[in-house]
């Protein structure tokens, strides 16, 4: 049977419990315990995958196909272990079952209610994921913050858990402490509040995870003590730091797995952060630097910038330059800009690599496709990546291949050149306005040129990587491209899609149509972007 910890957050969203989470999951693991992961999204989308990124940052893609909230991606690079679309749900993934069941008379004629069958369907699948998944320890992170109307039966369900088993059922509050510039002072009444509204919900937290900008002092633990009915040592100081891969050790120094264990009357079989604190110490002493230049177009959200958007691919150059020592300097360039104005371009000159992530739709297109131009002309290291992969796909066909104006019928449906074009089972699901979780999705497999640089970085001829696209390299140009120097450096067994394109002769030019950053974790770095890097530090 496994034990269960509820993830809840206070005050305000975007603190930082996805990273508490997976944090908490690997000090677990390091006490020799089987951990696994669950994100309960309270939209009523059934997944992540219809979601604007600056409305809701990454889509993280599962290896069995399943468009979910960032936070699943936090999960695996902590734990280092595959999260399924069984540990991820939402109000609507919920509702959809539950009436499901309903028109297949599953519930045998009962008036199927709010309460509580959408609760119990919330507990069935938590547990279903914790037995598919064999974990001792299942965490399961609730989104948003307490007191939020979306949360009531997601809570509800988690206090039904606690009551037929109190033993085994834990709940932690991520909450947070603003210090105003004006007075000085580290506020602890908003957490209050909050275990308040969570207390509304029939449920106490065991432990607060105080998230502030510094660490907790023992006035302010002694005041959410006595106001909060919890002991003062299970108030924890979660305080900004430079990296969140520092979040493990600083838990363990308030020794928070031993507290967990304790309470979940579980005994800890050894203590292990020896790996983790090695990538740490690199963080924290590694003197070269390499900058990176990421060409995207969902960075703005108004007056600010949500670099989470693309948050996995931020995260995998960080752990192939800090496998290879390397402190990484990562410049995130709006590709409007090159656009608007074009002798901006000549600014890539002071970056040692590019890389342009996936997208959707035609904002920005052209300013990418100039910085391919760019990289490719000055054998400045390139990766490109699904709709990377095809912009550079387009930029040598028109500037190598003479094809003029060629062009994604994802962007001009008419154009006389379609390099790129709509695969022929999305062609039908867009006719028939099939968008949802319909794109070709999770991990595939293909085979690579032994005479690439991709087979040099992987050292096989044989992978599987994650998908997420609905258009591809139209194989009516393939003759053409090859013969004008493109290499088509792997393929789909069956040989009808292009996977992986290079140029031979450049230090390194690859583009991929699939998403190496989602299998990229900080103790094992993905094999294409250390490939990247090294040549991105040569050049320098």
């Amino acid at each position: 049977m496994s034990k269960y910890i509820f993830v809840v957050g206070g005050v305000m969203s975007g603190v930082g419990k996805g990273v508490a989470c997976a944090s908490i999951g690997k000090i677990l693991q390091s006490r020799g315990y089987k951990v696994t992961a669950i994100k309960i999204d309270p939209y009523v989308n059934v997944d992540a995958g219809t979601m604007n990124p600056t409305e809701h940052g990454e889509v993280f893609v599962t290896e069995d196909g399943d468009e979910t909230d960032q936070d699943i991606g936090n999960y695996e690079r902590f734990l280092d272990v595959d999260i399924y679309r069984i540990n991820y749900m939402t109000t609507g993934r919920v509702y959809q079952s539950v009436i499901s069941r309903e028109r297949n008379l599953e519930y045998e004629g009962k008036c199927v209610e709010v309460v509580p069958h959408i609760p119990e369907e919330v507990i069935r699948r938590i547990n279903l994921a914790a037995k598919k998944s064999k974990a001792d320890i299942t965490i399961i992170e609730i989104g948003g913050t307490v007191g939020e109307y979306q949360n009531i039966l997601f809570l509800e369900a988690a206090r039904m858990m606690h009551l037929q088993k109190p033993e085994d059922v834990l709940f932690i509050m991520v909450s947070y402490l603003p210090i105003p510039d004006k007075v000085g002072e580290m506020k602890t009444k908003p957490t209050q509040y909050a275990v308040r509204s969570l207390n509304s919900a029939g449920i106490q937290p065991d432990f607060i995870l105080c998230r502030a900008e510094k660490p907790l002092d023992l006035k302010r633990r002694e005041k959410l003590s006595t106001f909060c009915n919890i002991m003062a040592a299970d108030v924890i100081s979660a305080p900004d730091v430079d990296s969140i891969y520092e979040v493990p050790v600083n838990f363990e120094k308030e020794h928070l797995s031993e507290k967990i264990l304790d309470k979940l009357n579980l005994k800890a079989k050894k203590k292990n952060l020896n790996d983790w604190k090695k990538v740490l110490k690199v963080i924290k002493t590694a003197k070269r630097q390499v900058r990176i230049a990421m060409i995207g177009k969902y960075f703005a959200t108004g007056s600010f910038v949500l670099s989470d958007s693309y948050i996995s691919v931020i995260e995998a150059i960080k752990h192939a330059s800090w496998a290879n020592k390397i402190r990484p300097t990562i410049h995130w360039l709006n590709s409007d800009d090159f656009e608007k104005n074009p002798a901006k371009i000549k600014e890539l000159k002071n970056y040692n690599g590019i890389v342009i992530p996936g997208g959707f739709g035609g904002r920005g297109i052209e300013g990418k496709i100039k910085a391919i131009e760019y990289a490719r002309k000055n054998k400045i290291p390139f990766l490109g990546l699904c709709y990377g992969m095809q912009l550079a796909t387009i930029e040598f066909a028109r500037n190598v291949c003479r094809l003029r104006n060629a062009n994604s019928t994802e962007i001009d449906p008419k154009t006389k050149h379609p390099v790129i074009h709509i695969m022929y089972e999305q062609a039908q699901k867009i006719a028939a306005k099939q968008y949802g979780n319909s794109m070709r999705l999770g991990a595939w497999p293909c085979v690579i040129n032994k005479k690439s640089k991709s087979f040099f970085a992987y050292g096989s001829s044989k992978i599987n990587e994650r998908h997420r696209h609905r258009y591809e390299f139209n194989n009516d140009y393939r003759k053409i491209i090859e013969k004008k120097g493109l290499l088509l450096a792997g393929l789909s067994p069956d040989k009808k899609l292009v996977e992986i394109i290079e140029l031979p002769g450049h230090p390194f030019f690859v583009g991929v149509q699939f998403h190496p950053e989602f299998k990229s974790r900080p103790l094992k770095p993905h094999p294409l972007f250390m490939e990247f890097i090294r040549t991105a530090v040569r050049k320098k």
